[in-house]
């Protein structure tokens, strides 16, 4: 299976700290976050990598390469325009084949065991996430979960940036730039939206305040 890390934003709410480094350079326990990502990936036997780059993304690229010193694959799908999460997505297909495929959020931070992940998409449905019960320091959620399954959008979980996903769910959208949600959205219409909850950490590296709370962590 290969794995396509979400790299190309501009992390606007970090600034100053993204005004030069893209956020998924920033160091966190003493490496870039977008290295222990991978090293994630890689514990669950994931060689082939596909990383979507825009706002200073030749940083990632010259930091990482074609991943030979970590002992994997990495393609890049470069954005002159932002294309958002489904349009990046949508970009890179033809990097990541016809297969299903991981997809991480570039600017996550996790103890969540990506052995964990299915190893295809559960009969009837184009994507399956990982959700968790809505933290304290989110205003809302996302959607609501039942029994492996999302039912619904709502407040009592949230994405948690981690997902399979079959390639066929965004070829079919005929934008270039789109959000990953709008598909997620006609999946729910379709019942055909699985899902697996976890419980344990996890982190959105969204504002200044939460990289300081992830930082400080030992």
């Amino acid at each position: 299976m290969k794995a396509m890390i979400l790299a190309a934003g501009r992390g606007s709410r970090l600034a100053p700290l993204t005004d030069a480094t893209p956020k998924p350079m920033l160091s966190v326990h003493g490496k870039p976050l977008i290295e222990s990502q991978i090293q994630w990936l890689m514990q669950a036997g994931i060689r082939e990598f596909v990383i979507n780059l825009h706002h200073l993304g030749e940083q990632i690229e010259d930091h990482l390469g074609n991943g030979a010193r970590l002992g994997i694959d990495i393609q890049y799908s470069h954005e002159v325009d932002l294309l958002e999460t489904g349009g990046g997505i949508k970009h890179a297909l033809p990097l990541l084949g016809d297969a299903p495929f991981a997809l991480l959020n570039g600017d996550i931070w996790t103890d969540f065991d990506f052995n964990q992940l299915p190893s295809g998409l559960p009969s009837g449905t184009e994507a399956h996430l990982v959700v968790t019960p809505t933290p304290a320091w989110r205003s809302q959620g996302d959607f609501d979960y039942q029994d492996g399954r999302i039912v619904d959008r709502g407040s009592t979980h949230v994405y948690c940036g981690i997902a399979l996903l079959t390639p066929q769910l965004l070829a079919r959208d005929a934008r270039s730039a789109f959000s990953l949600r709008d598909a997620l959205f006609e999946l729910i219409e379709q019942k055909a939206l699985s899902a697996q909850l976890f419980t344990g950490s996890w982190l959105d590296i969204g504002t200044l305040d939460q990289y300081k709370t992830l930082t400080d962590q030992p």
